[in-house]
């Protein structure tokens, strides 16, 4: 078989976070890489002193090849498997500015938050999407530099849940990296962590660390009914949303079956992971605090709004949580546990109005 079928090269498009890591490890296996990135000067230090991994297991640095989008599309050269790993909100423009590179046999792997599979479908077709689920910490410290928090979930699947050559090569190929799962059930994946997405989103209302949220027993019940209504809206469309680490949305979802004792043991065991993360606070909470911009809330508790009202399913907590990412992104809410407060408010003036 040609070695190329088996290998194509790989393009990683957003070298950030998820991109930096995941591009530096495949770089120092030796496979053949291409970062591209839309910051021009952390293309520069990739290019002239190497992509730095920073982490509690190992830092180290690799040789990498690096272009801006401009300079690939200038290089011309077909593209073949594609990482997609920009924010979500950048979807549509990154994935514009490779498509004319594209062939038949090409493959794009969103490894990015929410369901950008949904899109990159819309856009490409279903035959060239592959579906990927990933949660694992780490953070963009600067150029050329990636805080890398160390291995955890990572799954890979075809969007109609059937097996594939391609998909089993990937998995391979990534080994270099950690311990990459095939999934028939990507979707519930996807789901399961739009449903973790709720609660992280909530942890970054306040300033203060994920576990200092999770830890706290009377705030609970309001977070797993914000966690719910996206649980709802997956159970309605068909999907069976999976757990992760030490996230199990079925100990939330349906509400019958919900055992509060199995299931505080469960977050207790997750703010304790949290808590020993070396990455405390959520990149959430860094866009609104460090970076001062727009976190990919449309694009995750957006989406989960947006199909609420189009399948006439109340989700009022994730409403009011969009609200009050939106009012901090725009300067005119502040960082406070009142916040959380105002949540429980509402989800008790609800409870109250059910009963």
């Amino acid at each position: 078989m040609n070695e190329k079928l088996v290998k194509p090269d790989i393009t990683v498009v957003g070298t950030g976070a998820i991109g930096g890591v995941l591009a530096a490890y495949l770089a120092r296996n030796g496979e053949r890489v291409t970062c591209v990135d839309v910051v021009e000067e952390h293309v520069l230090i990739m290019n002239d002193q190497g992509l730095t991994i920073e982490g509690p297991e190992e830092t180290f640095t690799v040789s990498v090849r690096a272009l801006t989008p401009k300079q690939l599309l200038a290089e011309g050269k077909p593209l073949e498997m594609v990482f997609l790993c920009v924010k979500a909100q950048h979807t549509s423009a990154a994935l514009e500015s490779i498509i004319p590179l594209l062939q038949p046999s090409s493959a794009v792997v969103s490894f990015q938050n929410g369901l950008n599979e949904d899109y990159i479908r819309e856009k490409i077709g279903d035959e060239r999407t592959i579906g990927c689920f990933v949660n694992f910490s780490c953070d963009y410290l600067g150029p050329g530099r990636i805080l890398y928090g160390g291995v955890s979930a990572l799954y890979l699947g075809e969007l109609d849940g059937h097996n594939s050559e391609r998909i089993m090569n990937l998995q391979q190929r990534l080994a270099c990296w950690g311990p990459v799962q095939v999934t028939d059930n990507i979707w519930g994946y996807l789901w399961g962590k739009m449903s973790y997405a709720a609660l992280l989103y909530a942890t970054a209302l306040v300033d203060d660390t994920m576990a200092a949220v999770v830890y706290r027993a009377d705030l609970r019940e309001t977070l797993m009914a914000l966690c719910t209504e996206s649980l709802t809206i997956a159970h309605r469309l068909g999907y069976k949303p999976e757990g992760f680490d030490d996230w199990n949305p079925q100990l939330v979802y349906p509400l019958e079956n919900r055992d509060w004792e199995i299931l505080n043991a469960q977050l207790d065991r997750l703010a304790h992971l949290m808590a020993a993360n070396k990455k405390t606070k959520s990149g959430i909470w860094r866009d609104l605090a460090v970076r001062k911009r727009k976190t990919e809330v449309d694009f995750q508790l957006g989406k989960v709004v947006e199909m609420g009202h189009q399948l006439e399913i109340p989700v009022p907590l994730t409403s009011l949580v969009v609200k009050m990412i939106k009012e901090l992104e725009d300067d005119t809410r502040l960082m406070d546990w009142a916040n959380l407060e105002e949540l429980k408010e509402c989800y008790m003036a609800l409870h109250l109005k059910e009963d």
